[in-house]
């Protein structure tokens, strides 16, 4: 029998009395559809403690709740069930962008209240469980109290104590390279400290993401394994002192568990976007979603350079050339980086010389936004900090306002520095204090950032960036993220991201939000003659298989022009969506989606596939019943291989043919290949 009473219609939020017993050992409550239990109580020490079984089966064993403090007894012993609400909703919000327009938000929840004997301290915490049918999401809550006035956290104790063994898909945490590393594919019990969002798939087929939502004014934190199956959260550290500082009362972010039966359920889950705020900005319809073009290949691949000089990129007659390139093929923006002083000299990990109101003698901002406007083009601000966000944060209110009187309503951030290298500001002036990319500081510079933006209607592409955790849905001018390994590193080594690094991303990194990736490499070339593993087929199936609303093409022009039919789809391919599915797929292996786009009745299916060639089969049974479609599918052509000579990885067949709902599409990837679909339905 379910805790919770059946919720009722769509958009209709419930709340449920608290029962009776005000002094409970157990606090129990299920999923709106019972598949998933949860039960809290506190150990013969007085820990807190929390399991969740799914179909009747162990999925985490009894796991510990609480902090330890820098300057008081720690949330770890003494605690009893002081009582407990229950409440639960069946909502229904729209996004102003994104991967689908309509998420549901069906859940039901529990706040638990904990109250600490005197002799531990006395403290009173509270948290607050959210069930849903894919997943769980749970929160600190720490309420105002006479014995404490503010905590100092030196870390987090939460446990997730999983018993099931499997399989995991994971980069390590801590390390130099921020996220920018190639996912380990490993045994459970192999994992040390991961970043999240770390995937796994059960022995029995069960797909699990562990991440967190709504990560504010808190440090990021580390999965840490302690032995076995049993993981640890650690937060990211500070320069010094206590993780975190907060005044009582606050509320920690999520802790998330998205569950499934298949690989599918957890790609198209919406648990992290459900377990944020609404959103705080109102009408941000000033922001569309569009694909770019920009000067930056060509520093990635070392022909050109950031800094002043004959190879400088961000040149005024550069920039108009790539406008008009732009609005020749039906881009909507344009990029350029390198255009503000500051790139001279070593400028990784310092930023000091950086502005972002200057620009470099051969670059007239004034004039390039003025012609990029009559273009009818989107000209993309960059802004590279070096991590220096002192320096940053100085200049925002002016970069920003600047911005908007040039008619600029999109920045790309950036913060290259080595983990541990934020230069943030010291007590004193003048000094500095060296923070994470995810510590308590850098979030709480991030939200500045997006905040100051809204307030100039900018929205905000971050790269080096604390990783992403649902909070588009309360900022959506918060577009986009890098926070993985992107095309750049396909650039510098040949194979550099490898031919299993896309498949990959689909399954762990996007799960926690969109990802400027940069695709659209059509020469298949970085610098030095290095091969990108990919055919032509994979640069257009990434577009469909990584979600952005900002999708850079960002090859060359001129490489681009070689290949206008390829060309053509990219600038047709839409960057919102109506509806997108995971159609087929497996963690690590391939990716095929089928994506609606908001703005038509076109459907487009497509994706990518790692080094082993195989076929895929798609049922259309998403296509409107009774219209036939026209099937344009760009697909790898016969001999076709991402890993072998660029003749091979070039070929590529290009077919139309009309199609109706249930159809089978079966299309053949070569290794490390893909394929595109746009479908447009006749009368």
């Amino acid at each position: 029998m379910k805790l919770f009473a059946a919720v009722a219609a769509a958009a209709a939020i419930l709340a449920v009395p608290a029962m009776a017993q005000t002094t409970p050992a157990v606090v129990a409550a299920t999923s709106p559809d019972g598949s998933i239990a949860l039960s809290v109580s506190t150990d013969n020490d007085g820990r807190p403690t929390w399991s969740l079984s799914r179909k009747g089966r162990l999925l985490i064993a009894p796991s510990k709740l609480g902090f330890l403090l820098a300057d008081a007894m720690p949330f770890q012993r003494g605690f009893a069930i002081a009582g407990s609400e229950t409440a639960a909703a069946d909502s229904r919000w729209e996004q102003p962008w994104g991967e689908r327009r309509f998420v549901r938000d069906r859940h039901n929840a529990v706040t638990v209240h904990f109250r600490q004997s005197a002799d531990w301290g006395g403290h009173l915490m509270d948290v607050t469980f959210r069930l849903f049918d894919d997943g769980i999401g749970f929160r600190y809550e720490i309420p105002q109290q006479a014995s404490l006035s503010t905590m100092n956290i030196a870390d987090e104790l939460t446990e997730f104590d999983l018993v099931p063994r499997g399989t995991a898909w994971w980069i390590p945490a801590g390390e130099w390279n921020r996220y920018e590393q190639v996912y380990q594919k490993t045994p459970i019990d192999a994992v040390s400290t991961a970043h999240t969002p770390i995937t796994m798939r059960l022995d029995d087929g069960t797909h699990l993401s562990f991440h967190e939502a709504a990560l504010v004014d808190y440090s990021g934190y580390w999965l840490k394994r302690a032995s076995g199956g049993l993981f640890r959260t650690t937060l990211s550290p500070a320069a010094e002192g206590p993780r975190v500082s907060r005044k009582l009362p606050f509320n920690t972010p999520w802790r998330t568990i998205r569950i499934s039966d298949n690989a599918a359920g957890l790609v198209e889950s919406d648990l992290e976007l459900n377990l944020n705020e609404p959103n705080k900005l109102g009408d941000v319809s000033w922001f569309k979603p569009i694909k770019y073009v920009g000067i930056w290949w060509g520093m990635i691949s070392g022909k050109w350079s950031w800094a002043e000089g004959p190879e400088h990129g961000a040149t005024t007659a550069r920039a108009r050339e790539t406008i008009d390139f732009a609005a020749r093929h039906g881009f909507g923006g344009v990029l350029i980086e390198g255009w503000d002083k500051g790139w001279n000299g070593n400028w990784f990990g310092h930023g000091q010389d950086f502005s972002f109101t200057e620009a470099t003698p051969d670059f007239d901002l004034a004039a390039v936004a003025g012609y990029a406007k009559k273009k009818n083009i989107q000209l993309i601000g960059h802004n590279e900090t070096g991590g220096n966000i002192a320096n940053y944060e100085a200049q925002l209110e002016d970069a920003f306002r600047l911005y908007q009187s040039l008619g600029m309503n999109s920045v790309k951030t950036g913060y290259v520095a080595d983990a541990g290298g934020i230069i943030a500001p010291g007590d004193t002036p003048g000094s500095m204090r060296m923070e994470w990319h995810d510590g308590q500081r850098s979030v709480q510079h991030h939200l500045k950032v997006v905040e100051t933006a809204a307030k100039y209607h900018i929205a905000i592409n971050a790269h080096e960036p604390v990783k992403d955790t649902g909070l588009r849905r309360t900022y959506p001018n918060w577009i986009d993220r890098e926070g993985a390994r992107g095309m750049e590193y396909n650039a510098w080594a040949k194979f550099g991201n490898g031919p299993s690094h896309e498949p990959t991303l689909v399954y762990t990194r996007l799960l926690s939000g969109p990802m400027d990736y940069t695709p659209g490499v059509l020469s298949l070339e970085g610098s030095n003659g290095n091969e990108l593993a990919s055919t032509l087929g994979k640069q257009l199936g990434l577009y469909l298989a990584i979600y952005s609303p900002i999708q850079m093409v960002a090859d060359f022009p001129e490489k681009l022009a070689l290949y206008p039919r390829e060309l053509d789809f990219i600038s047709r391919v839409p960057a919102d969506w109506a509806e997108s599915h995971l159609v087929d797929g497996t963690v690590g292996e391939y990716a095929i989606f089928a994506r609606k786009d908001r703005n038509s009745a076109n459907w487009y299916v497509g994706g990518i596939n790692d080094a082993t060639a195989r076929t895929s089969s798609v049922t259309l049974s998403f296509l409107e019943p009774g219209r036939p479609y026209t099937a344009t599918i760009y697909r790898d052509g016969d001999g076709a291989d991402g890993l072998g000579a660029q003749d091979l990885k070039h070929r590529i067949a290009i077919e139309t043919r009309t199609m109706r709902k249930g159809d089978v599409l079966t299309t053949w990837m070569a290794p490390a290949g893909g394929y595109a679909v746009e479908l447009k339905p006749g009368k």
